[in-house]
């Protein structure tokens, strides 16, 4: 006698090895999506940096030199309205600083025996993901 069709047992093997092999397709296409909302997310942030640091490029070089000079330290943000104000998301700091482009001084600090036409120029994220830094010069 021929058999036709499929058997109870038969359906349940192919149902079982389905559903085993859906579990690994599902976890890609989970960490496919976290992926593209975390690039998303880092592209955001690049674009704001960008935003931030061309409107310093534009800005008056006195006005900017003025505020390098009441930094004590360049590891110290700006105030507000060049860094955004505590809880802005993402929040983005600004660090100016007068720059020692020649060395004359010789001690292989940047930050030291610097000139009045060079400003070191840093905006970064507040987690410290991104950042971008440029020398303008007057």
């Amino acid at each position: 006698m021929k058999q036709q069709g499929l058997s109870y047992l038969e359906v349940m093997i192919a149902t079982l090895l389905i559903a085993v092999s859906l579990v690994p397709a599902m976890d890609a296409l989970h960490s496919g999506l976290r992926g593209s909302q975390q690039a998303s997310s880092a592209m955001l942030r690049v674009t704001a940096l960008q935003q931030r640091m061309e409107t310093l490029l534009a800005a008056d070089f006195q006005q900017l030199g003025a505020l390098a000079d009441t930094a004590a330290d360049p590891a110290q943000a700006q105030p507000e309205p060049w860094s955004d104000p505590a809880g802005s998301q993402p929040r983005i700091l600004v660090y100016l600083s007068r720059y020692d482009g020649d060395n004359a001084d010789a001690d292989d600090n940047p930050f030291t025996g610097t000139e009045n036409d060079l400003l070191w120029i840093r905006v970064a994220d507040e987690q410290g993901l991104a950042a971008l830094e440029t020398i303008r010069h007057d």
